[in-house]
């Protein structure tokens, strides 16, 4: 069963390269990475689930630009209009000319508007179980279990479930549409049910291809179908045995093993938010090849030990840092967020 699970790895692998290769010349990918002459890109990654967060966000775009800020990814999942399956808009979901209004404050600033939708896993949260698995409950990878998502930290979808990409494939058009897009983030952080005894798809089957075939079903659909580029976390790529991690930045459940099985040009948003000696998963995507944006959190000591150990290794695929946030934005405060400025001026990139 080993055996064929890793030569079904190198065809996945093999056919991908030569897939790439075939297609690369129609691509439509941003220009924001492009140019490595020009420097680490610094950007900022924020939850977007209104208009009061989106107009919060645009409030503060002028002294985000003044701190160096390349690129904004927000996190919007649910909270969209979204025109193609309309039962799946979350609360306080903003419109497409929101959007657009804020994409034309970036443009005027230079900044680039990413959008994010958190794929696979994050489902839920506490009590709370998101839109998708509330409407199509037939969709979750542990249909009819944890009443009240008591006992889990989050749900997840079935990556097997023959019905599922068509409706997520929609939500992601309609995101690159309203955003302009030319990089999309597909989250994938924090999966931890996947491969469930209680799937009737998904039971007995390697997490690791499981994993492998979501991150090649999107990546199929945005990278070769739309001609963009692809961001992803990166902590299910690596183990918490060689790294030493805890459980929640890397994986105990072979799911790192899909690291071989995906393609590489997908830029890597490798978070750690403690502050360490070393960050053992740095050198290791970029031997496999990826590029990758560590990013860091709201401790300042920690945020300046990860960049710099990221800065001692010499790679052009080390895009820059990327900083998260994980509140909603308030106006006057967003732009202050408190690893900004050290990061920046780190970097030399305040204004």
């Amino acid at each position: 069963m080993l055996k064929s699970y890793i030569i079904r790895n190198i065809i996945i692998v093999l056919i991908s390269t030569m897939m790439f290769a075939l297609f690369s010349s129609c691509a439509t990918s941003s220009e924001l990475f492009k140019d490595s002459e020009q420097g680490f890109k610094l950007g900022i990654h924020v939850l977007m689930d209104s208009k009061e967060s989106l107009d919060a966000v645009k409030n503060d775009i002028p002294k985000l630009s003044q701190s160096g800020i390349d690129f904004i990814i927000t996190e919007i999942n649910y909270h969209y209009e979204y025109q193609s399956h309309p039962e799946l808009r979350g609360y306080g979901h903003i419109t497409k000319e929101e959007i657009r209004n804020l994409l034309e404050t970036c443009k005027e600033y230079n900044i680039e508007l990413i959008p994010q939708f958190q794929c696979l896993g994050h489902q839920s949260w506490a009590s709370e179980t998101f839109t998708l698995l509330t409407v199509y409950p037939e969709f979750d990878e542990t249909p009819g279990q944890y009443p009240n998502n008591e006992n889990i930290y989050c749900r997840s979808w079935c990556p097997l479930h023959p019905e599922i990409n068509p409706i997520i494939f929609d939500l992601m058009d309609e995101l690159v549409d309203a955003f302009d897009a030319k990089i999309f983030h597909v989250g994938m952080d924090e999966v931890f049910l996947i491969g469930s005894e209680f799937c009737p798809r998904c039971n007995g089957k390697d997490p690791a291809f499981l994993f492998s075939k979501a991150v090649n079903d999107y990546y199929n659909h945005l990278v070769r179908k739309r001609g963009l580029e692809m961001m992803m976390w990166g902590d299910r790529l690596i183990d918490t045995a060689s790294t030493g991690y805890s459980h929640w930045e890397a994986s105990n459940s072979r799911t790192h093993l899909a690291i071989d099985s995906i393609p590489k040009d997908i830029i890597i948003c490798d978070w750690h938010y403690a502050k360490l000696d070393q960050y053992p998963s740095i050198p290791i995507f970029l031997k496999k090849g990826f590029r990758i944006l560590p990013s860091s959190w709201k401790d300042v000591d920690a945020a300046n030990a990860l960049l710099e150990y990221s800065l001692k290794h010499k790679n052009q695929n080390m895009l820059g840092h990327l900083l998260t946030t994980w509140k909603k934005p308030v106006a006057g405060e967003f732009a202050n967020h408190p690893t900004i400025k050290p990061v920046s001026e780190r970097l030399g990139k305040m204004k």
